[in-house]
């Protein structure tokens, strides 16, 4: 067994299959999530943990607590870019609707529970730093980034339509105006 070249070590130790399915499922989340944040979760409690899982949950994310190995071989190829980032206790988020709103959540409950800090992340295939996961949850959710770029695109047209309509205000209002007079 020790002398096959194809036998790893790591390998070895790897085996039991509660980890392998635990590198299954942190390789699902990493493919299907659209943002992903580590973060520092020391000083939260285990009922605390549990309250800020239902939260994310409600936003459609999930923050997990994972030994920073089984992370960095779920993370496979790209495990060279998140591999300085996993050091002391880790736990990592997963945003599967919104980018944001997860990382809204987590920040938030942070600061109220006066414990855990963020990392870094990843959004798509950048990586972010600490201070740009921070801005990042400063952005409006995303229906109301939507509704915004609507009245935006909708604001030429209601200019154009009350320039348009200007002339024939102005008419209808003088023809008011001489008809209150007449009367």
């Amino acid at each position: 067994m020790v002398d096959d070249p194809s036998f790893l070590w790591r390998d070895f130790f790897m085996a039991t299959q509660k980890k392998i399915e635990t590198v299954q499922h942190m390789t699902d989340s990493i493919a299907k999530a659209k943002s992903i944040v580590f973060a520092d979760y020391t000083g939260l409690k285990h009922k605390q943990l549990e309250d800020l899982r239902k939260k994310l949950k409600s936003v459609g994310a999930e923050f997990t607590v994972t030994k920073n190995k089984l992370l960095e071989r779920a993370f496979g190829t790209k495990a060279n870019t998140v591999k300085p980032l996993l050091k002391n206790a880790t736990g990592t988020l997963f945003n599967f609707e919104d980018e944001v709103a997860g990382i809204k959540e987590l920040l938030k409950f942070f600061k109220s529970a006066n414990a855990g800090k963020t990392k870094a992340g990843l959004l798509g295939k950048t990586l972010l730093t600490e201070a740009d996961v921070t801005r990042l949850s400063q952005i409006p959710p995303k229906h109301q980034l939507l509704t915004q770029l609507a009245g935006q695109l909708m604001a030429p047209i209601h200019g154009l339509h009350h320039a348009l309509s200007w002339n024939m205000n102005k008419l209808v209002w003088a023809l008011n105006s001489i008809k209150d007079k007449k009367s």
